[in-house]
């Protein structure tokens, strides 16, 4: 069996776009990957078209050794765009050796840990009362853990408006009331989405009561472990980190130096299952456990599924969708666009998801669909502060 063709498709699954790739063979079977990179899908897809010609007339099973010559066949290795484009490239290829040898992709990993995958749930209304009323209400259903969004104070008609001080009162005063509301044994984090600083990031901290969050995710941006060295000494909460990383070697001084209590890797953007499964396999052996990012649709559910169940130190999986809240919308319009262009999904059953039998990622694309949808751009919002700078999105 070799690769005949490997195509690129950037549909519209939801909020935003997706990158997604087939590969196909001389037997027939065929192989969906996606990227989890938004708002630079141009930039992946172009990497796809390089690869191509690396893939073309190759035997799909060698999975590994076709990793390494993606990787390494360039000066400039690595890098968050060519490692998006081997994720996906990657995710396809074990999508299509599990269905060439009958068996879903999470026993080519060496079989299942578990009978299902728990997810963790977003908390989506608005800071204030409604926020608690959300919280308690996910808490009600069953999530076995809860996580909140930062707070923004009120910039009138400025939706891009960012101020970091005043977004960490509102947050800390939440937060406070939330715990309170909830009581001390749900599980209860919050992404701060990298935009504070260390000195920020600490004094958002400082002003919680011990114990009040069990994981800080995000709260500045990954690209100096140093910086991150620094506010793990002023404050004990966990830290949940990962969601950017490109590689192993991202992640490893974020391992070594014990800044990850939680570790967030995007298997869509880290290197597919072949970087992945090594990224858990060194956090097992730090005491750390997985809660993937799950960033934008059903191929990075369905693969991220895979590889919580392969793996022994599964904490919780992202729900990228977040369920009905309390009088809340119930992302009807979302679930039915990503449901055209995937007519067979691994599907949440509640607040986990059951593991999939069929062979490879056990989901379905509609191609027509898929291939009809021309790229519709979205880009991520420019913040900027009061005097005019900008700042983090």
């Amino acid at each position: 069996m070799t690769i005949t063709d490997v195509k690129t498709y950037l549909p519209w699954g939801g909020p935003r776009a997706e990158t997604i790739v087939k590969i196909e063979t001389d037997a027939g079977l065929v192989g969906w990957g996606c990227s989890g990179m938004s708002a630079r899908e141009w930039a992946v897809a172009g990497a796809v078209r390089h690869y191509r010609d690396f893939l073309v007339g190759r035997d799909p099973m060698q999975i590994g050794a076709l990793w390494q010559e993606l990787y390494r066949s360039q000066y400039f290795e690595g890098g968050r765009v060519l490692t998006a484009a081997i994720s996906a490239i990657d995710i396809a290829l074990y999508d299509l050796k599990g269905k060439a040898l009958g068996v879903p992709v999470y026993e080519l990993l060496g079989g299942k840990h578990r009978d299902f995958v728990p997810g963790f749930a977003t908390a989506s209304a608005p800071y204030g009362p409604e926020l608690v009323e959300d919280v308690l209400h996910l808490h009600a259903e069953g999530w076995p853990a809860i996580r909140l969004g930062l707070g923004t104070a009120d910039a009138g008609e400025d939706g891009r408006l960012f101020e970091p001080r005043e977004s960490i009162a509102l947050t800390a005063e939440w937060v406070i009331r939330v715990r309170e509301a909830l009581g001390q044994a749900p599980v209860l984090g919050i992404d701060y989405h990298h935009r504070l600083t260390v000195a920020e990031a600490a004094s958002f901290c400082q002003r919680l009561p011990r114990a009040a969050l069990d994981f800080l995710e995000e709260p500045i941006r990954d690209q100096t472990p140093e910086a991150y060295e620094t506010l793990r000494s002023m404050t004990e909460v966990p830290f949940a980190i990962g969601e950017e990383f490109e590689s192993k070697w991202q992640a490893l001084p974020y391992i070594e130096r014990g800044l990850a209590s939680f570790m967030r890797i995007d298997i869509c953007n880290v290197g597919g299952f072949t970087e992945a499964m090594k990224v858990a396999a060194w956090c097992e052996a730090h005491y750390i456990d997985l809660m993937p990012h799950n960033p934008v649709g059903p191929l990075c559910t369905a693969a991220s599924v895979h590889f919580l169940a392969a793996i022994p130190n599964c904490a919780w999986l992202e729900v990228r969708t977040p369920p009905r809240r309390a009088g809340g919308d119930d992302n009807s319009d979302t679930r039915a666009e990503r449901r055209a262009i995937y007519p067979k999904q691994v599907e949440l059953d509640g607040t986990w998801y059951p593991l999939p039998t069929e062979p490879g990622l056990g989901i379905e694309v509609n191609e027509d669909i898929a291939a009809s949808q021309e790229l519709r751009p979205w880009n991520s919002t420019l913040l900027h502060r009061r005097d005019g700078s900008y700042t983090n999105f």
